[in-house]
């Protein structure tokens, strides 16, 4: 029901050279795969991965933007400017952690990314002292249900669940601890929207993926998918997550 999505956030790497290298060896290492796949390439390489990746079964999409549609925003990103771009990164924890956004600014973007036909894929999750001090479902509560002000319709919608604590720090969180998160996050969009909804809405788990721990991560019912980032930056190990 659920089509598996592999998601791959390049973060702040990789010129366009680099860019156009790295999709052209993904490219054929992935055409038959059975899976959605994305790449997020930073916003400079945006147009040469779109035209390199064209007419093949890989996604482009932008690691975030602004909620405006033009203005005085200098550096910024207007959903106007991504109309190549299928999908929309909003909320990574970097975004949250580094440069301070909250829930309602993410939440204006959500609702723009929508507005302009991009997918947003929401992420959410708790840093290491949250979960320690067991107040991981509260964070989680909260992020999902402020971010989603208003929305209605939630088919274009994807939820990453990432533990802060697991992101690039090489710990990952085990596929029982990243379950039981998602078993959280499914139930509550059935009490925010409906039993449908819920069902249908891919959750991803994001934090320390690599070749190694994907097949234990996919073999977890409410896992659809996953968030990567330091492997995706290597098109072999990422087409292995991808062929999990």
């Amino acid at each position: 029901m659920r089509t598996p999505f592999i998601a791959g956030n390049w973060k702040m790497n990789k010129d366009n050279v680099e860019s156009i290298s790295l999709v052209k060896e993904l490219i054929n290492l992935v055409e038959d795969a059975k899976v959605d796949i994305a790449v997020f390439p930073a916003f400079t390489s945006l147009n040469v991965v779109f035209e390199t990746i064209k007419n093949t079964n890989i996604k482009l999409g932008a690691q975030n933007m602004h909620y405006e549609e033009e203005g005085a925003f200098t550096g910024e990103i207007s959903p106007l400017m991504l109309k190549d771009c299928e999908y929309v990164i909003l909320g990574h924890s970097e975004r949250r952690h580094i440069f301070n956004e909250k829930d309602d600014l993410i939440n204006k973007k959500i609702i723009a990314a929508l507005k302009h036909n991009l997918k947003p894929i929401l992420c959410i999750g708790e840093t290491l002292e949250e979960r320690e001090q067991n107040a991981t479902f509260k964070i989680i509560e909260s992020q999902l249900k402020n971010s989603l002000l208003e929305i209605k319709d939630m088919k274009n919608v994807t939820i990453a669940y990432e533990p802060v604590w697991a992101i690039g720090t090489g710990k990952t969180a085990t596929p029982e601890q990243a379950e039981e998160v998602h078993v959280f996050i499914r139930k509550l969009l059935g009490e925010l929207y409906n039993k449908e909804i819920a069902d249908s809405t891919r959750i991803l788990y994001g934090g320390s993926v690599k070749p190694e721990n994907i097949k234990a991560l996919m073999a977890k019912e409410n896992i659809d998918g996953v968030l990567v980032g330091g492997a995706s930056l290597d098109a072999k190990k990422f087409a292995q997550i991808v062929k999990f």
